[in-house]
């Protein structure tokens, strides 16, 4: 299956400065969550309800290794933060047993349309929502429905998410997922200060629930255990996050994983306004060098730290997406996958309801709400944006998918970021270095021995990387980030 031709807005040119500048302006939205303004910059690339079948048939029979994630999408309460697919809490005990009852069956419906049993997974998380939340017999379902639909080498860590509050009064239930065969556990603490947690909605959680938590964790047998931190709120001070930090660090989980908070989509967006990029800049230095200094690894602008020697710190699933843009199949409410040529996803990920998904499951049909055959251009907007995750662009991941080198495809962009001093190519043992910029002809990057590994943030890049983001989105989504600095007659 070829890639989409490319949209007319894709092929236009715009200067690095101008994209960087409204990159920054719009930091709230410039994020990894790519691409931005769908319905407008990715219209072009939408498939017709009718062809669905037809695309995803032709666009999974090239992918044979791939990451696996299954969305769970109930909660105990709705955090103000979450901008992710969660049904009414309300309405948990009606929906789980129906709800786990679709998941078995788009495990089938994909099964028959792309013969999952042929394909080997890379990567399996269980995300949500609280995916720790429902009854342990749903969780179980699900790990055998992945064993017994695709290839699951012994390898692969599944990993899973639960909340302090369930980790704490169910051991049980934490016990019981280690014994399913997950090895990895995340759990999101976010802040420990009282006024925010209950701006937020997380009145639930305690200092008392962390410990107790931890324990019960450990005592499961879980020695891959990540604590997630937030940081970014409106209303959030330097204090208050090296207070989170230095509580976090003391239960000594092996990664800690930094969110920045991401109004566009929650029910406190209208806070956006009130964010101060270099207050929040400041906030992640200062996670930063608390982090590293008591043993965390982690390079500039990665958002998790590691205290395990050559682990980067995230699960399979995420790793082989961020270096490599491993193709994912997301089964669940609004769950998102990307092949090597196209993007879906699932009903539910706008309404946040069950309905629409129950109907198209019940039918036998493939559950998408939304499927877009990709351009090349899409496509490389879309892996590096979920390469900032990390903090850099790995240069052998991206020339493996698309057959040039990123300086082939971004001369500009790269020769303005390596200028500005945002990014630096980083080398494997054997390599070389790169030569001046003097020494750049015709846009051409000469290379002394082996290339390069890597194009990684500076530390004064990370401070800017919505800029730096922006520079390698599509054309369509830098001019839609342009077209917002014209309505603010900027």
């Amino acid at each position: 299956m070829n890639w989409h031709s490319t949209a007319p807005l894709d092929l236009i040119h715009y200067e690095p400065a101008q994209v960087f500048t409204a990159g920054l302006r719009a930091h709230h939205i410039a994020t990894t969550a790519y691409p931005i303004g769908h319905l407008i910059t990715m219209r072009t690339y939408k498939v017709a309800r009718v062809d669905v079948p037809k695309i995803i048939r032709r666009a999974w029979e090239e992918v044979g290794y791939l990451g696996l994630y299954v969305h769970i999408p109930f909660c105990e309460a709705r955090c103000g933060y979450c901008e992710y697919c969660v049904l009414d809490p309300a309405t948990n005990s009606a929906s789980e047993d129906i709800y786990f009852s679709l998941l078995m069956r788009e495990f089938e419906i994909y099964r028959q349309a792309i013969g999952t049993p042929d394909k080997r997974l890379i990567g399996f998380d269980i995300g949500g929502g609280t995916p720790a939340l429902p009854n342990i017999k749903y969780i179980a379902r699900v790990v055998e429905a992945a064993r017994a639909n695709f290839i699951l080498p012994s390898e692969v860590t599944i990993s899973i998410e639960t909340t302090p509050k369930i980790a704490a009064r169910q051991p049980e239930k934490i016990q019981a997922l280690y014994e399913l065969g997950i090895h990895r556990i995340s759990m999101g603490v976010q802040t420990v200060n009282p006024r925010l947690l209950e701006e937020l909605g997380r009145t639930s959680t305690s200092l008392a629930y962390n410990q107790a938590a931890v324990n019960n964790i450990r005592g499961a047998g879980f020695k891959r255990f990540n604590i997630d931190v937030m940081y970014g709120f409106a209303n959030q001070s330097r204090r208050n996050l090296e207070a989170t930090l230095q509580h976090v660090i003391s239960l000594n989980p092996e990664y800690i994983t930094l969110y920045r908070m991401r109004y566009k989509g929650t029910r406190i967006a209208s806070q956006a306004q009130n964010i101060n990029l270099p207050e929040v800049a400041d906030q992640y230095a200062l996670a930063k060098e608390m982090l590293l200094a008591v043993g965390y690894a982690g390079t500039p602008g990665k958002n998790t730290f590691s205290r395990l020697v050559g682990d980067v710190g995230t699960s399979d699933y995420l790793t082989e997406r961020v270096i490599r843009g491993t193709p994912y199949l997301g089964l669940g409410l609004g769950a998102q996958s990307l092949s090597q040529k196209t993007l879906a996803y699932n009903s539910g990920a706008a309404e946040k309801r069950l309905e629409q998904y129950q109907r198209q499951v019940v039918a036998g049909h493939l559950p998408i709400q939304d499927l877009y055959h990709l351009s090349r251009e899409a496509a490389m907007g879309k892996m590096i944006s979920v390469s900032f995750y990390f903090g850099e662009i790995n240069l052998p991941g991206f020339s493996d998918k698309f057959g040039k080198t990123l300086e082939q495809i971004f001369p500009e962009e790269v020769e303005f970021v390596l200028r500005e001093g945002l990014m630096e190519y980083i080398w494997t043992e054997e390599g070389g270095k790169m030569p001046e910029l003097g020494a750049v002809n015709n846009k051409r990057w000469i290379v002394e021995q082996k290339k390069p590994e890597a194009l990684r943030l500076t530390n004064a890049g990370v401070s800017q990387v919505n800029g730096v983001m922006a520079l390698f989105y599509a054309g369509a989504v830098k001019e839609y980030l342009i077209g917002l600095d014209k309505e603010n007659g900027l």
